[in-house]
């Protein structure tokens, strides 16, 4: 088979071909990987479910999403409570309520004891949140610098909620000493390794539904929308709806990876979903490339990978480091790591590659043509 073969092959199944190659590396990792890595891994992707909503909302409709971390906090603090009340006997209440006097778990935990409740609120509670935010915010036509303001407005003021409400979210300590993940032990290596699987796959399943509504018509009209917005109105589309539609989607990738954040790290409090940690999750996706699909997962994976060994080898440094790396990356890579992408063209002609598919192009052109030129004469000739 020549590389002609390989490249049409490639083109014409690469969907496939990733879903392959991404599952391959998601179960060796295992195999080669440490328990100790795995679980730094595992905490990566949660950020990078994050990353991809970025991408989305972003990338694709030009949203500049600086309060992803509100969502991702939605969903964290309601699994948190599932799991803090899957841990308690019944009619009991945590440890830390049971300091300020109260014995009666609140309304709003109940409604999460149910698990089946729970999963569903981890996707919809952010979702919600996002639409009615969203109606509020694009229908009164608030884009551009002004929202990536209020978004991160907004994620300062959960934050400050979340501290004054000590009493039932845990205060700056949050929540912590989970015990159990639906029934499975947290302390057994075989159930970490388990919920490393589930972050992995999910991660994969949002890159795919990412795709497929990159591909979509509903795609079109996102980026339509972010480039022309007065025109879509003139179309007679609801520009608003359809930057509604990609902020919920990004606020439930986020809302998901926070809710599997819970069960990988042990513990959510406010100083994990507050305006730096959101900016730290933005800049993922500028170092990977955000009109790319996977730029957001790659970059996210390198930008918290690098964050633990810089952390690690240089303590008193570090943040300087990775700054200057952002700094390289915008100066010499304005479009993120996956305009490297474009080298591939380049690679490709000077193997020869090209020439082929120039040549093959030509000879369908020129059947094309002849086609047309036949359709022209037939024309004439009925006419006549």
């Amino acid at each position: 088979m020549n590389l002609t073969a390989v490249s049409g092959f490639y083109a014409k199944y690469k969907v496939w071909v990733g879903v392959v190659v991404a599952l391959a590396l998601i179960f060796l990792a295992p195999a080669v990987m440490s328990a100790y890595n795995i679980g730094l891994l595992s905490k990566y992707l949660c950020y990078t479910m994050v990353a991809v909503g970025i991408g989305l909302a972003w990338g694709q409709g030009g949203m500049l999403t600086l309060g992803q971390g509100m969502f991702f906090g939605l969903g964290a603090y309601v699994m948190a409570i599932h799991m803090k009340l899957a841990d308690i006997a019944p009619g009991t209440v945590p440890d830390f309520m049971a300091q300020y006097g109260i014995d009666k778990v609140p309304g709003f935990w109940e409604v999460f004891r149910n698990p089946v409740v729970a999963v569903i609120g981890v996707m919809a509670v952010p979702g919600i949140v996002a639409v009615i935010l969203g109606l509020l915010v694009f229908g009164r036509g608030v884009r551009g610098a002004y929202f990536a303001i209020l978004s991160q407005a907004l994620v300062a003021a959960f934050a400050v909620l979340l501290i004054g409400q000590s009493k039932t979210t845990g205060g700056t300590n949050g929540l912590s000493d989970f015990k159990g993940f639906f029934g499975y032990d947290l302390t057994d290596p075989a159930n970490k390794e388990m919920i490393y699987y589930i972050c992995a796959i999910l991660v994969l399943a949002m890159v795919l539904i990412t795709y497929w509504i990159r591909h979509s018509f509903m795609g079109e009209l996102i980026i339509g929308v972010r480039d022309q917005e007065n025109r879509m109105k003139f179309l007679g589309y609801n520009p608003a709806s359809i930057k509604v539609f990609a902020f919920a989607m990004a606020a439930m990738f986020a809302g998901i990876g926070g809710a599997m954040f819970v069960p990988v790290v042990g513990i959510i409090s406010p100083s994990d979903i507050g305006v730096t940690p959101s900016i730290v999750m933005l800049a993922g996706v500028v170092i990977g490339g955000r009109t790319t699909l996977l730029g957001p997962v790659i970059g996210t994976l390198l930008v918290r990978f690098a964050e633990t060994q810089l952390s690690e080898a240089y303590p008193s440094a570090w943040t300087y480091l990775e700054g200057l790396m952002f700094i390289l990356v915008i100066a010499f890579a304005p479009r993120g790591l996956g305009q490297l992408k474009d080298l591939w063209p380049w690679i490709a002609d000077k193997i020869g590659l090209n020439r082929a598919a120039t040549t093959a192009g030509a000879v369908s052109a020129d059947a094309v043509s002849g086609t047309s030129a036949a359709s022209t004469i037939t024309t004439k000739a009925v006419n006549a």
